[in-house]
């Protein structure tokens, strides 16, 4: 057996009594040769040049294998204090050991005696000058509970002589010197580390807080997601702490509207590339944070992003929009886009699939108008999921890929986003009231964006829905298949993805994926938004039998001139609203709008409208109330309803003689 020290300062950190003699080669033997003298086995010490060697000519150590291992595993449970009398019989045995040393020394420093752990440490790298554990865990002794950096850093340091390429140790030592005030230094030791092992997370989040110090976000914010990413298990911590910093970060760097110029740039090339300007403009009534209007959509020769400035990750919102431009313009220029359209005859399909769930709701005492009410949001919002969630994964993965300056924004934006859809299908009070096939879809759809995001991030999110096995399975499935699409796809690809999801979930019914040549009418891609906000009750689609029969019906009115029955029923119906709060006006409106999709006929006498009760219609008198009730809390809609009694109403007003309030 042979142990060799190099001769200089460390030597004297483990033998004092050579300080200040490192070139008496004598006094170096003498205190060597006492020291590992056992017994009656004396060594051999002799000094090289600038080292010093000491050799066994017999060696009748033996490892306590079967004890030791029993020993580390009292350890690892915690048990210290069990761990030190073994160890200690371990050393009576075979003091020659340095690993007995280094565990016992560790154990005394985890119940409290960093003495008695400091001298067994010491023993250890005097058998083994080389004990790196030992030596780390030295340091880190003198540096985290003595605040004694400068002693810390000799046995830092003798580790990096041991190993240069060491990152722990040399991570270790940044990190302590930055805790000592000298954050310079000590960063410079954590860049080090991460030369060496660019994925050891400590090291990655120890550079990420420095530089949230210096006010460098940008830099924090790279280097906290990449700790986030590579943070295993057992650093679960370590993994929150650096998504508190990454979110930090992200909304300092928010701040210094750092979006602008990639939004304007990515603008520019779409303006190029659709052939049309891209104007911006802040709406403050914006129920959403952003909005796209397509210039085909408006008859306008510009297309429009609108935003509400409320909403801090803005620059993500607006960019978002734009890939759906960019997209679009792609699938065009290839005749691929498609026009998303959800009418009259799709809604039936859904009303008709949720009537057991109405008397549900019957029974938990909703009304009539409120369930009605609740339905056309479900079937709104079911269907902007469908269409939108599988292409915003495509979108999102494009902005993560090509606008790096974006991801902050994109960070905040999609946890906030996420965060919403985790409340809107996992509160008690909302799960009560929705149709569970609805309520299934509409968090798988969710979980999938989370898993994206988890995925770009490294910020898990997914647990949080309580998704059952099925509604997991289903989500990993459907997002797998993205990552079948999502590496070659091609444009108007993303269509196929809506189509196939929408029959996993059993959606389909629930609208139509149409060519866009196909449809004139729907001039742009975002026919799915505006066609539902804009006409939930199919007032603007075409149907041939119902465009005769219309044209037929003005022709004939046209040639019978004022109609007066009208103008009397209009009246009647002036005088039926007059009161009424404009909510309630809105929802007989809709009423009296979705049973017309089927057609209403003058000479019928026996309409009914529910929320009118105990009354009969006639023809003219339900078309009457139709006008009436538009006008009064729709009118810019009028004309989509292609009634011809425009002179009948302003004369009716003529006539209709308020009472007082």
């Amino acid at each position: 057996m042979t142990i060799i020290h190099p001769i200089g300062d460390f030597l004297s950190e483990l033998f004092p009594v050579l300080k200040g003699k490192m070139d008496d080669e004598n006094l170096i033997e003498k205190v060597l040769t006492e020291y590992y003298t056992i017994g009656s086995i004396i060594p051999e010490v002799k000094v090289h040049g600038k080292m010093v060697e000491v050799h066994f000519t017999s060696d009748d150590a033996i490892t306590q294998q079967f004890d030791f291992n029993k020993a580390s595993s009292l350890c690892q449970q915690g048990k210290f204090k069990e761990a030190i009398p073994i160890l200690k019989s371990l050393i009576g045995k075979n003091p020659t050991n340095s690993e007995f040393y280094r565990t016992l020394g560790q154990a005394y420093s985890m119940i409290g005696d960093d003495e008695e752990g400091i001298n067994n440490l010491i023993d250890a790298l005097k058998w083994n000058p080389k004990n790196n554990y030992a030596l780390i865990m030295i340091g880190n002794i003198f540096a985290r509970n003595k605040n004694d950096i400068e002693t810390a850093r000799k046995y830092y340091q003798q580790v990096i002589e041991n190993n240069p390429d060491d990152n722990i140790a040399i991570n270790n030592l940044g990190t302590n010197l930055i805790q000592a005030g000298k954050v310079d230094e000590g960063l410079q030791y954590l860049m080090k580390a991460f030369s060496i092992n660019p994925d050891y997370p400590n090291t990655l989040y120890g550079i990420a807080l420095v530089n949230q110090m210096k006010g460098n976000n940008d830099t924090a914010f790279e280097f906290a997601l990449k700790c986030i990413k590579k943070c295993g298990e057992g650093e679960k911590g370590l993994s929150r702490n650096a998504q508190q910093l990454t979110l930090e970060s992200a909304q300092a760097l928010v701040k210094t509207d750092i979006g602008k110029k990639p939004f304007d740039d990515y603008r520019k090339q779409l303006q190029k590339k659709s052939g049309k300007e891209i104007k911006v403009e802040i709406d403050n009534t914006l129920d959403t944070a952003a909005k796209f209007e397509f210039a085909e959509k408006y008859d306008r020769d510009y297309h429009l992003v609108k935003y509400n400035p409320k909403h801090p990750a803005i620059y993500h919102l607006v960019m978002h929009e734009l890939v759906h431009l960019d997209f679009a313009t792609d699938a065009r220029n290839d005749n691929r886009n498609k026009l998303f359209i959800s009418n009259f005859k799709t809604k039936s399909v859904f009303l008709n699939d949720l009537r057991q769930h109405r008397q549900v709701l019957i029974k938990k005492g909703l009304s009539e108008p409120s369930i009605n009410e609740y339905f056309d949001l479900l079937f709104d919002g079911i269907n902007r999921q469908i269409f939108n969630a599988p292409i915003d994964l495509f979108i999102e993965d494009k902005l993560f890929q090509e606008h790096e300056e974006i991801r902050p924004y994109q960070l905040l934006s999609l946890y906030s986003l996420i965060s919403d859809g985790i409340k809107a299908t996992t509160d008690k009070s909302i799960i009560s009231l929705s149709p569970v096939s609805i309520l299934r879809a509409s968090k798988i759809l969710n979980l999938i964006g989370a898993y994206q995001y988890r995925d770009l991030y490294g910020i898990d999110l997914t647990g949080n829905f309580k998704a059952n096995t099925l509604e997991d399975k289903t989500a990993k499935e459907m997002y797998a298949e993205f990552y079948d699409y999502r590496d070659d796809r091609e444009s108007g690809e993303e269509y196929e993805l809506v189509e196939n999801w929408a029959k996993d979930l059993k959606l389909e019914k629930y609208f139509e994926l149409v060519d866009e040549e196909i449809n004139s009418n729907a001039k742009s891609y975002d026919d799915i938004i505006e066609k539902i906000e804009r006409d939930p009750f199919d007032l603007e689609t075409r149907d041939p039998i119902k465009d005769k029969e219309m044209e037929e019906f003005q022709r004939s009115q046209k040639e019978m001139g004022t109609n007066m029955a009208v103008v009397m029923y209009m009246v009647d119906a002036l005088e039926f609203f007059q009161k009424m709060p404009k909510q309630k006006i809105k929802e007989i409106a809709y009423e009296i709008a979705l049973q017309g999709t089927q057609g209403y006929r003058p000479e019928n006498k026996n309409y009914i409208i529910g929320l009118i009760p105990d009354k009969k219609f006639s023809g003219y008198h339900i078309l009457a109330y139709y006008y009436v009730s538009w006008s009064l809390v729709m009118p810019e809609m009028l004309p989509q309803l292609q009634l011809p009694y425009d002179n009948e109403y302003k004369l009716a007003l003529t006539l209709f003689k308020p009472t007082n309030k």
